[in-house]
């Protein structure tokens, strides 16, 4: 299993970025994707995380309302769109992916099975 994270950058304030996690090597539909992200100083965190085939999101409360998490399950990608971005966004994010994940266990990191390696977003203010 590969997971392939891109579309990070530097971006002002207030600005959006997409992120993109291609896996393969997979089952797509079958796995829960999750984002994590890791800024300097600090340990990871969880971001969001997106179900299996229904695709329901659930989201940490520091980015509801900003960041949308979907997926395409054709071309076995799981998006991350960031918009009105903050300073304290400013992160290497992360995606992963686990097939048997239960819904209480969605942000606990420790239960991915697989990880990519990290794309890093700095939001300058």
């Amino acid at each position: 299993v590969q997971l392939q994270a891109s579309g990070g950058g530097l971006v002002q304030a207030g600005g959006s970025l997409r992120l993109s996690c291609a896996a393969s090597g997979l089952t797509f539909s079958t796995y829960v994707m999750g984002w994590f992200r890791q800024a300097p100083g600090k340990e990871r965190e969880f971001v969001g995380g997106i179900w299996r085939r229904s695709g329901s999101t659930y989201y940490t409360d520091s980015v509801k309302g900003r960041f949308t998490i979907s997926r395409d399950n054709a071309k076995n990608t799981v998006y991350l769109q960031m918009n009105n971005l903050k300073p304290e966004d400013t992160a290497v994010y992360y995606c992963a992916a686990d097939r048997r994940l239960i819904l209480s266990s969605i942000s606990m990191e420790g239960e991915y099975d697989y990880w990519g390696r990290g794309t890093l977003v700095t939001v300058s203010s």
